[in-house]
């Protein structure tokens, strides 16, 4: 009879640690999510938009630092990388022209 009784108070217990558990990690509303198809594609649109938007800015910041240190490291004229840069520019006026 105690081994029982032990047995039950602790399968409650951990009974009750797996339901606060379950609250924790919003499994309902992860499951309601599911249920809801549009609400679903709706949350993914948006957070593909919100991602496209944010490499696209993300890309442009990037490159512009990048042109801005190439333009001033042709301004320090440094042998090398001047050259380096000089052809760089021959061949996209190229590109461009043709």
């Amino acid at each position: 009879m105690h081994i029982e009784n032990t047995l039950i108070k602790s399968l409650e217990k951990k009974l009750d640690k797996l339901s606060l558990d379950m609250e924790k990690m919003k499994l309902a509303e992860y499951v309601d999510l599911l249920e809801h198809t549009k609400k679903l594609l709706y949350i993914n649109f948006i957070s593909g938009v919100a991602r496209g938007l944010g490499i696209a800015v993300g890309f442009t910041v990037l490159g512009a630092l990048l042109i801005y240190l190439l333009r001033w490291l042709l301004v320090l004229n440094i042998p090398v990388i001047g050259g380096f840069i000089a052809e760089i520019i021959k061949i996209v006026q190229l590109r461009l022209g043709s």
